[in-house]
């Protein structure tokens, strides 16, 4: 394949990735899944398979997409009343989203000598967790505010319990959901790929 049909060729995987995003992130149930108390985020799954599959580049555009679309919304659709106090900051809704798809494609990268099921399970969780460590430490360090904290039901002061509870909940279950499944898809996925030599 010439460098220019390559470069078609990515540029229209990575669009195709990006309208999974859009859907997985619009529809309800899909992007994040409602399980008693919590509120799982899937997203974190689409964006450690395509970096397991494509490498962390391609993580990174797909997480950057990710981030820009809850970034988008934040000001014109809210996903909760507060997004608009959090995810209007990049530092919180766009940069751990790119973040998760370098960490998850560096350590398949580096994992994958040793057993590509481990490497695959192991970015799954760590891309899971870059995301909540990075989107809650985002929130403490730049929407520390008394509306924000009352948001979670807290006194401002208690923020950071309150975060350190989310990540402790919602934040286990989402690594644990992410390191089973990102390896469920992305192996055969990439046996797939490595048989047509894609």
């Amino acid at each position: 394949m010439n460098r220019q049909r390559q470069q078609i060729h990515n540029m229209t995987r990575r669009t195709m990735l990006i309208v999974l995003i859009v859907l997985q992130d619009l529809l309800p149930f899909i992007g994040n899944l409602p399980i008693g108390p919590l509120s799982i985020t899937t997203l974190p799954i689409t964006v450690a398979v395509v970096a397991v599959l494509f490498g962390p580049l391609d993580g990174a555009v797909i997480g950057g997409a990710w981030g820009v679309l809850t970034w988008i919304r934040a000001f014109v659709y809210p996903s909760s009343p507060l997004a608009p106090l959090i995810f209007t900051n990049p530092f919180i809704a766009v940069l751990p989203r790119i973040m998760v798809g370098i960490v998850a494609g560096y350590v398949f990268k580096i994992v994958r000598q040793r057993s590509e099921r481990i490497a695959a399970s192991l970015s799954g969780a760590l891309a899971s967790l870059t995301n909540s460590m990075l989107v809650l430490g985002g929130i403490y360090l730049f929407a520390n505010t008394p509306a924000v904290a009352a948001g979670y039901h807290v006194h401002q002061s208690g923020l950071l319990n309150a975060l350190a509870v989310i990540l402790g909940t919602n934040g286990v279950v989402e690594l644990i959901i992410t390191a089973v499944v990102t390896p469920l898809i992305a192996l055969p996925l990439l046996r797939h790929l490595q048989r047509k030599g894609a």
